[in-house]
């Protein structure tokens, strides 16, 4: 049997080069426990309304049961007719029950259809992939709390620049993590849409119940424009929005991991169960998962490009351009899911070399900031100090010494508030817990950062579990 939704009023089918360029159930597959969910809801509208008498409900809900089992246990597949997944599964309820099974379709367009079970989609993938952040997130949290109080090196352009701790450097990246967590969050409330009901683009004359089906589908409410119900893809766009951003902090993960991991550096050792070895250099340990985290971000951006690309210019309702949404966010959300366990479970297993990190982090002169600050606290004005800050470098560079090598005589010199009492503070220890502010570096402020962390992760932790356990009872009704 043909899968096609149309045809009526056409003397010819499509040409096999149309069908193949229109056929999408290869990929939009995947949404064929969302389609038999909704039309479960479309179907207990059409009964309540009086449009479906009790026995061919009775017969279409048991067979849409059946589907959804059938689908789950890889029993029901589309076969090479089917445009799409809906067609693919108006014909298995045919097959079923015959010309009842095209009953449903009834009050129903593709266009609301797929809107609907897009952004069930969405939502149910989304919150898996906020799991999975605040999984990393902990690993991150942990692993600055292992390494709260271990001096470093602090970089700005990749020069040396102040020392802090590994764990203020680790948190850092929690913070960009959590930021994508409460996007999600803010995304989840602007999805929560039903389009369900509004048909092709106008709605229908058939006594429908939208807020009751968006009700049923576990929906905040249903769309008050029935056009831009079938039309809006910024769910879609906004999504793979977060996905990129997810992807450029990953990204940076992955360089920091590289840098670290590499003999130059040498800070980090990856565990070997996340780092590959090389076909022809028996001696090396690649940090590959680092790597392709920091490549699967351009795949992540593109994504987001192509689809913004493709909507900027669409007219009016729906169009068959929208056809081209589908694949870039499955890829998006797949990519997300099979990189962040990867890069979570990195985090977790990589050590540190405490010592190698102390020895490097006053190199650079980067105690030069503590010769400005001790003589702000002897009221000289910044400009003054930080030019007797510079001098003190340069006289150290030309005569090849350390900073706290320069005699009080020197000292007071370059300035005459600059005395020998600066080298307590000239020290990386000293440099570290100085640094008390809110959100400093120093031990005590970074293992109240962490406390906190830990604390919003799990706050996080609840309400994604809580929404997963409705969606799932949702879905299973």
């Amino acid at each position: 049997m043909s899968g096609k939704l149309w045809g009526g009023r056409f003397s010819q089918s499509p040409s096999d080069t149309v069908f193949a360029l229109s056929r999408s159930v290869q990929f939009d597959w995947c949404l064929a426990p969302y389609d038999l969910r909704s039309s479960l809801a479309h179907l207990a509208v059409l009964e309540k309304s009086g449009l479906l008498d009790a026995d061919s409900s009775k017969k279409i809900r048991k067979a849409l049961k059946e589907l959804i089992s059938e689908v789950g246990e890889g029993k029901f597949l589309p076969a090479a007719t089917d445009e799409d997944v809906h067609s693919a599964l108006e014909r298995g309820l045919t097959e079923k029950l015959g010309a009842v099974g095209g009953a449903l379709r009834a009050g129903r367009s593709r266009n609301d259809q797929v809107a609907t079970d897009l952004r069930l989609y969405a939502i149910d993938q989304m919150l898996i992939i906020a799991q999975l952040l605040v999984d990393l997130q902990d690993a991150l949290a942990k692993k600055a709390q292992e390494y709260f109080d271990a001096p470093a090196p602090g970089f700005t352009h990749l020069q040396h620049a102040q020392p802090v701790t590994l764990g203020h450097e680790l948190a850092k990246h929690c913070h960009a993590l959590g930021r994508d967590v409460d996007r999600i969050a803010d995304w989840l409330d602007r999805t929560s849409v039903s389009p369900l009901g509004s048909g092709a683009l106008s709605g229908s004359s058939l006594p429908l119940m939208p807020e009751e089906s968006a009700a049923d589908l576990g929906f905040a409410s249903s769309a008050r424009n029935s056009i831009d119900a079938v039309s809006d893809r910024d769910f879609v766009a906004e999504a793979l929005f977060i996905f990129a951003m997810v992807g450029v902090h990953i990204s940076r993960i992955g360089e920091e991991w590289c840098l670290w991991a590499s003999t130059e550096f040498a800070w980090a050792k990856v565990s070997d169960a996340y780092s590959t070895g090389s076909s022809i250099m028996p001696q090396k340990r690649n940090p590959d998962v680092a790597e392709l985290a920091r490549g699967k971000s351009g795949r992540l951006v593109g994504n987001l490009t192509g689809v913004l690309t493709m909507l900027k210019g669409l007219p009016f309702a729906y169009n068959r351009d929208l056809q081209e949404d589908k694949e870039p966010l499955f890829d998006s959300v797949d990519t997300l899911q099979l990189v962040l366990p990867a890069v979570t479970g990195m985090v977790e297993t990589t050590t540190f070399d405490r010592k190698k990190m102390a020895e490097l982090a006053p190199l650079g002169f980067s105690l030069a900031t503590e010769i400005a600050d001790f003589l702000v606290r002897a009221k000289v004005p910044f400009a003054q100090a930080h030019e007797a800050a510079g001098k003190c470098v340069a006289l150290c560079e030309t005569s090849n010494r350390e900073l706290h090598e320069l005699s009080d005589s020197e000292l007071s010199q370059i300035n005459s508030s600059l005395t020998g009492e600066v080298r307590k503070f000239l020290t990386v220890d000293g440099a570290l817990s100085s640094r008390t502010t809110l959100g400093g570096t120093s031990p005590a402020s970074v293992s109240a950062q962490i406390e906190h962390l830990l604390g919003q992760s799990e706050e996080s932790r609840r309400w994604i579990s809580d929404e997963r356990a409705a969606f799932s009872a949702m879905m299973s009704a």
